[in-house]
């Protein structure tokens, strides 16, 4: 699961667990503190130890790929590219919460039980909900834009690593990032580029690349939308990321920055 549903709006499924597992870990140890102002302390630390991750874990990821954001700076700060380096920022925030509790000897407690109880229900929810783990691709037909030929996305694969965009016309953010991924198909040699439009007609589509001006090849109709419920998301853009066995390597649910797509290629190719 990619998404999730909050009446017209899909949110995307990793900040959503990580909000509810902060939450649940400052609760905790709030809870076991003694006084007023160690419930105080303990819950701050929480979230504290939590910001300490999340700059972590992004300022690994942007150190290990400078040569990428160097190229566009601002993308740096765009953290809707899902460019976090996760061990690092779990280590960081778990070594503060220690040295919190070294500190301050009535909070090791609360803090070491409201830190494991965050963490076991980010895994536990992670497996629930399906997030990071490999899965192969749909079964399911899908239409040539071209040919008009009914092809099943494995064989729209033909055995190539492939990045899968899920996209629309009338998505503002599929827009957004568009001429980015058609530049990246062009010059792309050894990944191949599938845009799967969702629920749109040929002639919808026609008028759009048309319109924009976008050489894109490859471009295949989901005249039914049945592509973003069966890879568990229902909001647009969404990205797929697939080796050449067709096992999922990434997803992404929103807008790609070229930086954060480059990474992800780079993935592919290695693998």
């Amino acid at each position: 699961m990619l998404s999730l549903p909050l009446g017209p709006l899909e949110l995307p499924v990793a900040p959503v667990l990580l909000l509810l597992a902060v939450w649940g870990a400052s609760w905790s140890a709030s809870r076991l503190a003694s006084g007023a102002a160690d419930k105080g302390q303990a819950g701050n630390s929480v979230f504290h130890a939590t910001l300490i991750g999340l700059l972590t874990a992004r300022l690994v990821h942007l150190g290990l790929h400078a040569e990428l954001y160097s190229a566009a700076p601002w993308s740096a700060l765009d953290v809707r590219d899902g460019g976090w380096h996760l061990p690092s920022g779990v280590l960081a925030g778990l070594a503060w919460l220690a040295w919190r509790g070294w500190r301050m000897p009535p909070l090791r407690r609360p803090l070491a039980v409201g830190g494991l109880a965050g963490l076991v229900f980010w895994v536990a929810a992670s497996v629930a909900t399906g997030l990071g783990q490999a899965k192969v691709m749909p079964v399911l037909v899908l239409t040539e834009f071209d040919s008009a030929a009914q092809v099943s996305l494995s064989q729209a694969a033909r055995g190539r690593p492939v990045v899968v965009n899920l996209w629309a016309s009338w998505c503002g953010p599929c827009r957004q990032e568009m001429p980015m991924l058609a530049a990246a198909q062009q010059r792309e040699s050894v990944v191949g580029f599938l845009f799967v439009n969702q629920g749109e007609s040929h002639g919808a589509v026609r008028a759009y690349l048309s319109d924009q001006d976008l050489p894109l090849r490859e471009v295949l109709l989901d005249a039914n939308s049945k592509l973003g419920p069966a890879v568990g998301s229902r909001g647009l853009p969404t990205t797929l990321f697939y080796d050449v066995d067709g096992r999922l390597v990434d997803a992404h649910f929103g807008v790609l920055n070229a930086a954060a797509l480059e990474v992800r290629l780079r993935q592919l190719r290695a693998r």
